[in-house]
């Protein structure tokens, strides 16, 4: 009996964790690759560099690019989306 009570300190410190540190963190992970998955051209964007522009075309599953300027256009991943900051609405069909 008093080897059980012994580890109910550590399983407690376990169950805190996961709820103030595990559990956020892949709610954050699960929300920002849902942002990335609904990126389309037009949104406004920032990197995770700080680069504001507008995407230009969606490639693939990986990359999309970006005007950054009038004639800038890079290439970039999108799981370096930090934010959205404008969406577009869809064209009507």
């Amino acid at each position: 009996m008093e080897g059980i009570q012994s580890f109910i300190p550590l399983i407690l410190i376990f169950g805190i964790m996961y709820f103030l540190l595990i559990r956020p963190q892949q709610k954050k992970l699960k929300d920002h690759q849902g942002m990335v998955a609904a990126l389309r051209r037009g949104d406004q964007v920032v990197t995770q560099g700080g680069l504001i522009g507008k995407v230009a075309k969606v490639k693939d599953d990986n990359e999309i690019e970006v005007d950054l300027a009038d004639g800038i256009r890079v290439r970039v991943v999108k799981s370096t989306i930090a934010q959205v900051i404008s969406k577009t609405e869809p064209a009507e069909s």
